[in-house]
This record gives structure tokens, C-alpha cells and sequence, in this order.
């Protein structure tokens, strides 16, 4: 079993609160025992286990939270069976116990809200993570009237939809966002949202619901990616041919490390 063990760069958060968000997903609420930690919506940190014998393992989580609530940092976690530390946080963490991180880590994937501008979101599974950070600090910095955004969110099937219940009422409550589903394995009965892999048209759509909301003056847009490295690549393609600017596209994907 791996404990925590301090060292010099790493800091120790105690673990706040565990919620489920799918079957295979958790959110973490952590509490720097340093205090307050100030970060940038679109960063992550860096966790890490030793076990007793001195073997470690690592692993960076994008953080979820707003930057606005620097008291506690989320961190979403998928469960993948066959890693090493995803699943020491399913089965294993509870709340009060502590865990070793550092960070906050990550410049070139990150948002600060500003008037003047349109966010394209595109998120494959949990690649939803810090795209969630960048609508929750989107609401809480009091900018959501002036930026408006479109979240284009393709999961596996309903049940993987992370954050389901908090993007749908967020999507309702705020008539300059909207969020837009795709599921690519298996859709319910009645399921009215989208039906493949995300592709050139589906970014097309989004783009038109994008121009369609907030004032008739537009605003730059700027587009996140965040997914496997197959979805980030070819969702970036398509934002760029599309004529979103290249400098404009910034992208973070994660691959089978990720565990």
C-alpha cells in the first residue's frame, strides 16, 4: 500500500471530501495543508505515491475547480484497472487522508476569462477536466455575460457523461453557453444529442451555435482541446481549417500513461 512521504518541492494535501461522478470516474476535493494555492484554469498537478518499499509512482491530474476557490483543488480521476495510481484513489482514499502533490504545473493550455472573445471547448472523456475549470472560473470571475462558449463534449455512452447533472444546469441557466453531447459507442432511448466521433461538420456546428450567442459585436475565438492524442489532432485540424487561427488552438492530449 502506498503512504505519503514528504520531500523537498512536494507539498501534502489532505483529502476533503470524495464524490462519484460516473462508475469509473471520481472527483477528489484537496486541501493543501500549506494553505491556499493559486492556479490558472487549464493547469494540473502532479500526485505521487511511495510505497514502504521506496517504490514511487506519479501521475499529473488536470485540476477541475475554479481558480476563484484556491482553498481546496478538485481533481477528477478515471479509474483505469491496470495502473498504478488511479486505482490506489478508487479503492483506497478516503477523506482525511493525505496525499503528496506539487504545482501547480501548465502555462501554454490555460484561460483567463477576458471581454472581447469566444470559447470553443472540445473535450474527449475525461479530457472534459480542465475545460470544466475554464466554465467554472468562466462563472465565478463574473465574465460569463461577456464571454460567451460552446462545450463540444463526446463520451463512450450516457453513463461516462462526467459532470452530466452541473453542465446541464449550467447549459440551462445561461443563455451564452451551450453544451453540446456526443456519444460514440451506445445512445439511450430518446437520446435527442449527437451520435458519431466528433468530425469536421459537428466542429462546423459548433462554431455556428458559438457565433449565434452574445452581442452582435463577436469576439476572437479561442479554441481548448483536450482527449486522447487522436481526437486532439483531429479535432485541432478541423478547428484550423475551419479558420480558426492556428495561435489560437491550444491542445492537451493524454495517451495509456495516464493512469
Amino acid at each position: 500500500m502506498f503512504g505519503s512521504r514528504s520531500n523537498i518541492g512536494w507539498q501534502v494535501a489532505s483529502v476533503a471530501a470524495v464524490k462519484r461522478e460516473t462508475g469509473d470516474v471520481k472527483t477528489f476535493m484537496l486541501e493543501p495543508e500549506g494553505g491556499p494555492m493559486s492556479f490558472v484554469a487549464g493547469q494540473h498537478i502532479d500526485v505521487r505515491l511511495t510505497a514502504p518499499d521506496g517504490y514511487q509512482a506519479q501521475r499529473s491530474y488536470s485540476i477541475a475547480s475554479a481558480p476563484e476557490r484556491p482553498g481546496c483543488i478538485d481533481i477528477t480521476i478515471e479509474l483505469l484497472e491496470d495502473g498504478e495510481v488511479s486505482p490506489y484513489f478508487h479503492y483506497v482514499v478516503e477523506p482525511g487522508d493525505q496525499i503528496e502533490f506539487r504545482g501547480p504545473i501548465g502555462g501554454p493550455f490555460t484561460w483567463r476569462a477576458r471581454k472581447g472573445t469566444r470559447l470553443l471547448l472540445i473535450g474527449g472523456g475525461s479530457g472534459v477536466v480542465p475545460l470544466m475549470s475554464m466554465l467554472r472560473h468562466r462563472v465565478a470571475s463574473e465574465k460569463a455575460v461577456e464571454v460567451p462558449a460552446v462545450l463540444l463534449y463526446s463520451s463512450r455512452t450516457d453513463h461516462h457523461i462526467i459532470y452530466r447533472g452541473e453542465l446541464a444546469d449550467m447549459d440551462a441557466a445561461d443563455e451564452d453557453l451551450k453544451v453540446i453531447h456526443t456519444l460514440t459507442r451506445h445512445q439511450p432511448p430518446g437520446w435527442t444529442g449527437r451520435r458519431r466521433r466528433v468530425d469536421l461538420e459537428m466542429v462546423r456546428d459548433a462554431l455556428g451555435v458559438l457565433g449565434d450567442l452574445g452581442d452582435a459585436d463577436g469576439g476572437e475565438v479561442l479554441c481548448y482541446i483536450c482527449g486522447p492524442s487522436d481526437f486532439v489532432e483531429n479535432s485541432a485540424m478541423f478547428a484550423v481549417e475551419l479558420g480558426i487561427a492556428a495561435e489560437n488552438v491550444m491542445t492537451e492530449r493524454f495517451g495509456p500513461t495516464g493512469t
